[in-house]
C-alpha cells in the first residue's frame, strides 16, 4: 500500500518521459565530466593515466565484496553468476583443446572453477582482488585438476608475458577501468594461440531500474545522481579487443530477466552478490521516500503479475544482459582469408551451387536421385 500511496504524488509529464529515455539509454549521463572531482583530484597526476578516465572505486568495491563474504547466507546471493559461471565453462568445451595452464580471473566464488574438468585444463589459477571471496572460492569438482589461489587485481595482472594457455573472467571486467588496457595485458599474457573467454554485464542491465529510479528523482529532486553503474555497450567490446590486438572474435549477447517481489529485494540481492554501486560520483544516500517512489514506479510501468505457482502476487523483472565475447591471441598456425580477388564463384551464382561445385569436381551427386 505505501507504493500505491507514493504514486499519486508522483506526476508524470511526457516531456519529463521523453527526457528519462534520452538519460537511460546514455552512458554519458554516469561518465560526468566533473569525474575530477575530490575524489580523485587526491591521486596526483603521476599516479593517473591521461587517457583512462576512473569511474569506479576500486578500492570501495573490494570493501563491498568483503562485506558480502562475510555473510551467513553468502550462498543465496550466487544464482546469477552460477548460471553465467555455468554456460562460460560450457564454452571451454566446445574447444577441442586441452590447455595447460588457465586463468580464472576474477573467480569469485568459483562459480566457473567448480565445473572445470581435467579433460580440458591442466593447471588452475584461481584469482579475485577479495581475500575473503578468494577463500570461499569452490574448488574444481574433478579432483584431477591442479590448482592453486593467488590475491590478484583485474587492472595489474602478475603473469608473464607468453605464459597462460586461456583466461577466463566471469561477470568481473565490468568493474576494471581501464578496461583496453586490460584486455592488452590479457594478451600480453596468453601465449599465441592462446583463447580469452569473458562474460560481462552489457549495458541494458537493470534499464528497468535504472529508468524508475531517474524518473523517481526528477521528480522529486529536480535531477538525477548515479544510482546504478554504468556497463560497457555491446559495439564497444569488438573494438577494444581488436584494438588490443586479439583477432577470430565471437561475441554475442544473452539476457537474464529474474523477477523479484518488489525493488527492495532487488536491491538486497545485488548487495549480497557484491555487486553495490562503486561509481567515484555515486549519491552516497538513497533517502526512504525516494526508494518508495522508485518502488512505486518500477511496478506501475515493468510489473506483471508472478506465476500462481510463486502466489500470483504482482512482481517485477530485472534483466541481466549478459555479454559473451571469446578472442584469441594472433598466430601463424590459425586458418587466414583467402587473397582478394582469388574467389572463383560469386555471389550471385549461388543457386546455382549444386551445378558449379558438380563441374569442379567438388562433390558427386547422384543424378538419378530426384
Amino acid at each position: 500500500m505505501l507504493f500505491k500511496q507514493s504514486l499519486s504524488s508522483v506526476v508524470l509529464s511526457s516531456s519529463k518521459l521523453d527526457t528519462l529515455r534520452t538519460l537511460s539509454t546514455s552512458s554519458k549521463l554516469y561518465l560526468h565530466k566533473s569525474l575530477g572531482c575530490h575524489n580523485v583530484q587526491q591521486k596526483s597526476r603521476n599516479e593517473l593515466n591521461d587517457q583512462v578516465m576512473y569511474v569506479f572505486n576500486r578500492e570501495n568495491k573490494v570493501l563491498q565484496k568483503e562485506r558480502s563474504a562475510k555473510l551467513e547466507d553468502v550462498q543465496v546471493y550466487d544464482y546469477l553468476k552460477d548460471e553465467v559461471g555455468y554456460r562460460l565453462s560450457d564454452r571451454i568445451f566446445d574447444i577441442k583443446r586441452k590447455f595447460d595452464t588457465v586463468v580464472d580471473l576474477g573467480c569469485g566464488r568459483g562459480h566457473v572453477s567448480k565445473n572445470i574438468q581435467a579433460s580440458s585444463v591442466g593447471k588452475l589459477i584461481m584469482c579475485d582482488n577479495s581475500k575473503s571471496i578468494l577463500s570461499q572460492a569452490i574448488t574444481p569438482e574433478d579432483t584431477d585438476v591442479i590448482y592453486e589461489k593467488k590475491l590478484v587485481d583485474e587492472e595489474n595482472l602478475p603473469f608473464e608475458e607468453n605464459s597462460v594457455d586461456l583466461i577466463i573472467s566471469n561477470l568481473s571486467l565490468h568493474w576494471v577501468n581501464n578496461l583496453p588496457g586490460c584486455f592488452q595485458q590479457v594478451m600480453k599474457c596468453l601465449k599465441p594461440d592462446g583463447v580469452f573467454l569473458a562474460s560481462l554485464f552489457g549495458g541494458e542491465t537493470l534499464y528497468e531500474l535504472r529508468s524508475a529510479v531517474q524518473l523517481a528523482e526528477l521528480e522529486q529532486r529536480g535531477g538525477v545522481a548515479s544510482h546504478v553503474s554504468p556497463f560497457v555497450q555491446i559495439r564497444d567490446v569488438g573494438s577494444l579487443l581488436n584494438r588490443a590486438g586479439f583477432n577470430m572474435l565471437t561475441i554475442d549477447v544473452d539476457e537474464i530477466v529474474i523477477n523479484y517481489p518488489s525493488l527492495f529485494e532487488l536491491m538486497w540481492d545485488l548487495k549480497g552478490m557484491g555487486e553495490s554501486n562503486a561509481s567515484v560520483n555515486r549519491t552516497l544516500r538513497f533517502p526512504l521516500d525516494l526508494q518508495y517512489a522508485s518502488a512505486a514506479i518500477y511496478e506501475k510501468f515493468y510489473g506483471q503479475e508472478a506465476p500462481e505457482k510463486n502466489g500470483g502476487s504482482m512482481c517485477i523483472p530485472a534483466t541481466f544482459q549478459i555479454i559473451y565475447l571469446v578472442a584469441w591471441k594472433p598466430d601463424p598456425s590459425q586458418p587466414k582469408p583467402l587473397a582478394r580477388g582469388s574467389a572463383e564463384v560469386s555471389l550471385k551464382d549461388l543457386h546455382r551451387l549444386d551445378d558449379i561445385a558438380k563441374k569442379k569436381g567438388f562433390i558427386k551427386l547422384d543424378e538419378n536421385k530426384d
